[in-house]
């Protein structure tokens, strides 16, 4: 069996985008959470009723979202939806414990919090360099939790209703990433505007595919119009050089030949042609002109 040939940098997801699934169960468990930010619903029916929406939405929808994350290798998607769900799962013992009569204990609860508005200041700013929209996110969540910390601290009652708010944002701003992850594609156009980043990092130096490319586009205008006819290596570097300039084509193409999405023609031990393979003509249109998307 031929393998196919490399024309450029592509990563083969395990799942589809898990992402809306996480934020949809997370704004699950802020609309929850909201009537008892606001000082409603302090009952122990109203605790329970909250406690197992924090439980299935707010944990289990972004656990799954983190686990399938981590498995498509998106560090930051995983990471921050993984860790992320086992703090609803606290929520959810929280509420349910007060609803038994049991209060958790403030000075662990306050330490905690504490080291987790560090850890997503440094996550705000990481998520920066991805889209403003997912800075804004973290920022909700910063801010969120500076409440709840001046609170610990002080006692003061005067950051309810922003808490309140501040959750009421948090779901607001998840629900509009997810239905722009969803719903954007779909359409075709940006129902939901989605930022481009807060910060730019310096580009990492990446493999040149461009010669490949080009490469594959000639051949694969050549089997369009001619079939499986055999481009002579002449044209073939007129076409390349057209894309790419002075740049050394051969090495490339003796490569793909070897990966089988192309066939050579040798005289005197000299290519004297090419041609795309079956396999070549497969991996183009998969990966280039997203047949199979």
């Amino acid at each position: 069996m031929l393998k196919k040939p490399d024309l450029g940098p592509h990563a083969t997801a395990v799942f589809a985008e898990p992402t809306p699934l996480g934020l949809i169960g997370l704004a699950v468990g802020c609309a929850a959470l909201t009537p008892i930010a606001f000082g409603y619903s302090l009952t122990p029916a109203g605790l329970k009723t909250a406690a197992i929406f924090c439980l299935a939405f707010g944990a289990g929808c972004q656990f799954l979202c983190g686990t399938m994350n981590f498995a498509n290798k998106n560090l930051w998607g995983g990471t921050i939806f993984t860790a992320f769900s086992f703090n609803w799962l606290l929520n959810w013992w929280a509420l349910d414990s007060l609803a038994g009569g049991l209060v958790p204990d403030h000075n662990i609860i306050l330490a905690v919090d504490t080291l987790f508005l560090g850890i997503f200041v440094v996550l705000t700013y990481g998520f920066g360099f991805f889209s403003k929209l997912l800075f804004f996110f973290l920022l909700d969540i910063d801010l969120l939790y500076a409440c709840k910390v001046i609170t610990g601290f002080t006692g003061t009652k005067a950051l309810a209703v922003p808490v309140a708010i501040f959750t009421i944002g948090l779901g607001a701003i998840a629900l509009w990433i997810a239905f722009a992850m969803m719903l954007n594609p779909t359409v075709g156009k940006a129902l939901f505007k989605f930022p481009g980043p807060m910060f730019l990092a310096k580009p990492k130096p990446g493999f040149d595919f461009s010669v490949r490319q080009a490469i594959f586009d000639a051949l694969y205008a050549q089997f369009r119009a001619t079939g499986l006819e055999p481009m002579a290596l002449t044209d073939l570097s007129k076409k390349v050089g057209e894309k790419i300039g002075d740049k050394a084509f051969l090495p490339d193409l003796a490569y793909l030949a070897e990966r089988g999405g192309v066939a050579l023609k040798l005289e005197n031990e000299k290519v004297a042609s090419a041609r795309l393979t079956a396999d070549g003509i497969d991996a183009y249109e998969e990966q280039v002109l997203r047949k199979n998307a």
